[in-house]
């Protein structure tokens, strides 16, 4: 069953949106790759000034949407219209005997921004998480400068954690 939020509206700068719209969360099927392909690409450039290699990030997105186990695409609609997305990607801790879902790939368009679609986005994926026992927690990694973003998320009851995320990158899928 799809989680319903709602959509409010924040002074006059959001004209697309009336007041207390539904926002419905579905999961994301094949039909919606080019919409997240799209979003994966604004995102990148909007929060870390990166150009995505489209053919890769495409062939990443139907990937993904063709099989589960690496990860699962939930879409936020209002008024029929796709207004935001997320992802999430599983990480096993044998710490904890079970598995950490970790958010990605969010995106809210900016017309929606401020009036709950992340939050509806992420008490869907909260209720689901809380309904299956395999889940020891959600996570999920956030831009340093992205003050924005991360009050947003601690609104949701997310914490900083003592970890720092390191990486080598490998795929040469990411340009500046």
């Amino acid at each position: 069953m799809p989680h319903t939020g709602r959509l409010r509206r924040q002074g006059q700068r959001r004209p697309l949106y009336d007041s207390f719209m539904d926002i419905k969360i579905r999961s994301a099927t094949p039909k919606d790759l080019e919409t997240i392909v799209r979003y994966n690409l604004a995102l990148a450039q909007e929060s870390e000034g990166k150009k995505l290699d489209q053919a890769v990030l495409s062939a990443g997105v139907a990937a993904l949407l063709a099989d589960p186990a690496k990860g699962r695409y939930f879409i936020a609609e209002a008024n029929g219209a796709v207004v935001g997305q997320t992802m999430i990607t599983f990480e096993w801790s044998d710490w904890r005997n079970g598995l950490f879902w970790w958010i990605q790939s969010v995106y809210v368009e900016e017309s929606a921004r401020r009036l709950g679609v992340f939050r509806a986005l992420f008490d869907h994926l909260r209720s689901l998480a809380d309904r299956n026992p395999s889940v020891c927690g959600i996570r999920l990694y956030v831009e340093r400068e992205n003050a924005r973003a991360q009050r947003t998320y601690e609104r949701c009851g997310l914490k900083t954690t003592g970890y720092q995320v390191m990486e080598v990158d490998y795929s040469g899928a990411v340009r500046h």
